[in-house]
């Protein structure tokens, strides 16, 4: 049962891995250091629950502790729990979900988990925009994808604006990264994927006119926003595919993009049984 630990000065020492959460820069050097990410809502922390995540403890407003109860009840953790206005004043931000939570990490997947274990994977480059990041995990798991293959620049997923993004769907999905790019591709492609590189160039493949086969092996690659991939990225994909634009828009989001893509390769959903 989690012990409930009222809290009512902002420099309590058992704080501290609430503290300062807006700040980028420190908390991608303190987090992974530490061995901790932070889940965000009550949503998000029982997904994290659910996913086998270890708690180590919960910083939540008073005025949400009841609607957490259920969550909570089974954890032995600390329940740190305080007025609003002492969470804004730890983290840096107003906690709109009234609740967050510190978690331990796991070990990553390796990249040759991955690619034996999956049928459909995204494979991104150098995505750093936690937003976008956490919004393409969503539509991997969401969209029948097997797992997210990183390049060594990407954003973290478990960083906590992209768990909140991703509505804990960077929990529901396997993922690794390369130590290498873009030579590691080279793999990718040796354990039969075939790379497909999302592009707006005109001269590539209309997405609408791919087919792809039930047991096919499908790497979908997509770069960050703005630049897209890169030359040496595209120059190891089997084929470049673009979705195409109207009105003069020349690209979407990368979020936007894999969601389109993902439904045109990824597995199709089961039925629904009611």
């Amino acid at each position: 049962m989690a012990e409930v630990v009222p809290i009512y000065d902002p420099q309590d020492p058992r704080l501290a891995d609430y503290r300062a959460l807006t700040d980028v820069e420190l908390r991608k050097r303190v987090e992974p250091a530490h061995g901790i990410f932070i889940a965000e809502s009550a949503l998000v922390i029982q997904r994290a629950l659910a996913a086998g995540y270890r708690m180590i403890s919960a910083f939540v407003s008073d005025r949400w502790l009841d609607e957490l109860a259920d969550q909570l009840s089974s954890v032995e953790a600390p329940v740190y729990v305080g007025a609003p206005e002492v969470l804004q004043s730890v983290t840096g931000f107003h906690v709109h979900r009234g609740a967050l939570a510190a978690f331990a990490r796991r070990p990553l997947s390796s990249v040759e988990e991955i690619l034996r274990t999956s049928r459909r994977i995204v494979v991104l480059e150098d995505v750093n925009n936690h937003t976008n990041l956490g919004a393409v995990f969503r539509c991997a798991a969401a969209l029948g994808m097997d797992g997210v293959l990183l390049s060594p620049r990407c954003a973290d997923p478990l960083y906590r604006r992209s768990v909140r993004v991703s509505m804990g769907a960077v929990f529901a999905i396997p993922y690794a990264r390369f130590d290498t790019w873009p030579d590691e591709l080279t793999g990718v492609s040796a354990a039969q994927f075939r790379l497909l590189a999302l592009t707006p160039d005109p001269a590539a493949t209309d997405i609408r006119t791919l087919r792809v086969a039930a047991g096919e092996r499908i790497a979908l690659m997509l770069g960050a926003e703005g630049p897209g991939l890169s030359k040496q990225a595209l120059d190891r994909a089997e084929l470049r595919v673009r979705i195409p634009m109207h009105a003069g828009v020349d690209s979407l989001n990368v979020a936007a993009a894999a969601a389109i893509a993902c439904f045109v390769v990824g597995e199709p959903a089961p039925p629904r049984l009611d």
